[in-house]
């Protein structure tokens, strides 16, 4: 099978590094792929979001599937484009992209379905907004509704926090267009985990759980990221927890898509608050979280690529399931000091310490080559993924292996997975 993986990121070399593992693979190409990718496959020079040269190349180069990484190419429609010249795409259409590229959408959908999720209203006039904030308490939420690079939201400690961001989003425009409507929610409690399902338009997979940690700062301190590292499993996703949420939250809305006549391919994320009354929604996301994916890969024992290809045609097995390895994983993110603000780039990397530590796989998220030099180009720059007989173990190796890598633009949070660690 020739597979094309769209994208350049730590999520996207993670996916093509478990693709390359499949025995039904005969050609892997990464778009535009990065240093990481370059020993699994064919880097391609296309950009995820060109989409009319991203299907011409599919075309020439006979691509059997195409799986998008980022969210970007499915927002711009990549999955249509490539529906009308016959070749199958792993991700949702354009309108069934909307579950991410608008939060008020997702809301609609959670109210027809009846999917568990927090009060909200939305907003396109910031009068309006600040009237709804004064008849409502803080903590409250405020978001962007369209797609932000994981920066669209804001959890306002305070009535002042939140029309601070009822200002920034609505009169000074900071996410642009994406953040010409908001929506405002209430502020749910609990154990946060992300939660991901792998569809064929009717049929939903559990396809595994972790717990992201989207702040910069250590204790959950300072501005959202992309997300600073994950943990899988994470102990709160228990049977129960991943039963319920598959019942009355993905499979709902998988079916209230199909009824609207845009069936859901794809993976579907589900951000979950595990309230006191059960999971709620807080957001679906239409592709696999990033840096979740770079933990959960090494752990997925089934071969993934007759899956997504049998997703994609729309012929899932509805008995069938994933098989997991046993123990944990956990991924640090090395990013660029200054993300997610502005940041440095170009900062030289020496992974020659860390590359072949057991269990240890070394995804990059921002990197380039100079020469025979490895820099940094984005803001989150490596995934440093372990896998251990348990989250202590898996944690300890994740950041033996961070200490072993040269790279002195960087950072990370030195407590990701603490919470789930026992006292």
């Amino acid at each position: 099978m020739r597979v094309l993986v769209v994208g350049g990121g730590g999520r996207e070399h993670a996916l093509a590094w478990k693709i390359a593992q499949s025995p039904v693979l005969t050609k892997l190409f990464i778009a535009p792929g990065n240093p990481g990718t370059e020993s699994l496959g064919e880097n391609v020079a296309i950009q995820a979001d060109n989409i009319p040269a991203l299907v011409a190349f599919a075309q020439e180069h006979k691509i059997d599937l195409v799986v998008p990484g980022p969210e970007t190419p499915l927002a711009f429609g990549i999955a249509d484009a490539l529906a009308e010249t016959g070749i199958a795409c792993f991700g949702p259409s354009r309108a069934a992209a909307k579950l991410e590229s608008s939060k008020r959408f997702t809301k609609e959908i959670c109210d027809q379905a009846g999917i568990p999720t927090a009060a909200w209203a939305s907003f396109t006039d910031a009068a309006a907004a600040r009237a709804y904030l004064a008849a409502h308490s803080a903590p409250i939420v405020v978001k962007a509704d369209g797609l932000a690079a994981g920066k669209g939201v804001v959890v306002a400690e305070t009535q002042a926090e939140a029309e601070v961001a009822v200002a920034a989003m609505l009169e000074a425009g900071i996410h642009g267009a994406s953040g010409a409507e908001i929506v405002i929610e209430e502020c749910l409690t609990g154990a946060e985990i992300s939660l991901f399902a792998l569809c064929d338009g009717e049929t939903a997979l559990f396809c595994g759980a972790a717990a992201d940690h989207k702040r910069v700062g250590e204790g959950d301190t300072g501005p959202n990221t992309g997300g600073m590292g994950a943990v899988a499993p994470p102990p709160a996703a228990t049977q129960p927890i991943i039963d319920a949420a598959m019942a009355k939250i993905i499979r709902p809305a998988l079916a209230a898509m199909a009824r609207r006549g845009t069936p859901f391919r794809g993976f579907l994320f589900a951000g979950l608050m595990l309230t006191a009354t059960g999971p709620k929604l807080i957001e679906f996301n239409v592709r696999f979280g990033d840096p979740e994916c770079e933990a959960l890969m090494p752990l997925l024992g089934t071969d993934l690529l007759p899956i997504l290809a049998a997703a994609a045609a729309g012929k899932l097995d509805p008995s069938a399931e994933l098989v997991w390895c046993g123990g944990a994983a956990a991924t640090i993110i090395l990013a660029a000091k200054g993300y997610p603000g502005a940041h440095e780039k170009g900062g030289p990397i020496d992974l020659a310490n860390a590359g072949n530590l057991p269990g240890i796989e070394l995804f990059h998220a921002g990197t380039a080559r100079q020469g025979a030099t490895l820099v940094s180009t984005g803001g989150r720059v490596l995934a440093v993924t372990a896998t251990g007989a348990d989250l202590p173990a898996a944690i300890g190796s994740a950041y033996r292996a961070v200490d072993a890598i040269g790279f002195p633009g960087g950072f990370c949070r030195r407590d990701i997975g603490a919470k789930a660690l026992p006292i």
